[in-house]
């Protein structure tokens, strides 16, 4: 006998397993195509992963979240947004203070550069230099000034841990001797072409160069462009 599909068999699935992928969501509604999954998923409250490609799901329930809105199992991580890209986008709305790349990236705990990037091409954020450091700030702009002011404040009294500013000089003239030779390489083609270098240059390394020195294009206003 063909097992029955509905809501009711998802909700059960979750709340023994709490995190699933799509096969087992299919498997659970007894062999369904993936679009009959969806299907039955829009019938109940979930959320999608924001990293690991959105493989898992899990019921959406409001208590899990902290005060960010994220919630984590293991190393699969969940907001109360949904995507990587809403998350960032409400984060560096909320924040008093604006937010740096790394202060994001400690939040949600997995690589923001890109989603940055693609925010700011959208003018969904703004972004501002202050004290050799890129904040990310609130598209509107009399918000935007209040964060500024709090930011400067924070600088001022020295509460801002400027942890972009503490990578060393033997990693940072590589990267830019390497951007040098190479000035449309990303971040990832930047490490593979240090690979073997001594000392080893990391991923967030070379990231937060490129946020340092404002490296990414962003917009390239000048650029053509095809209608």
């Amino acid at each position: 006998m063909a097992q029955p599909r509905s809501a009711e068999t998802l909700l059960d699935l979750f709340a023994s397993e709490t995190v699933v992928d799509l096969p087992r969501i299919q498997l659970a509604l007894g062999g369904a195509s993936s679009m009959t999954a969806f299907r039955y998923l829009r019938q109940i409250p979930y959320r999608r992963s924001y990293n690991h490609n959105g493989r898992y799901y899990c019921l959406y329930e409001p208590s899990r979240y902290d005060r960010l809105g994220l919630w984590s199992v293991g190393d699969v991580h969940f907001s109360v947004d949904g995507s990587l890209a809403k998350t960032v986008r409400r984060l560096v709305h909320e924040m008093e203070a604006g937010a740096t790349h790394r202060e994001l990236q400690e939040r949600v705990r997995v690589r923001v550069h890109n989603t940055l990037l693609t925010l700011l091409r959208r003018g969904e954020i703004e972004r501002e230099r202050l004290a050799q450091l890129y904040v990310y700030l609130h598209s509107d702009a009399d918000i935007r000034e209040e964060q500024i002011q709090r930011r400067g404040v924070l600088l001022d009294t020295g509460e801002t841990v400027r942890i972009e500013t503490a990578v060393p000089d033997e990693i940072i003239i590589p990267v830019l001797l390497t951007l040098l030779h190479h000035p449309e390489a990303k971040a990832a083609e930047v490490v593979r072409f240090l690979r073997g270098h001594s000392p080893p240059i990391a991923m967030e390394q070379v990231e937060a160069v490129f946020a340092r020195y404002d490296l990414a294009s962003i917009g390239k206003k000048g650029g053509s462009s095809k209608s």
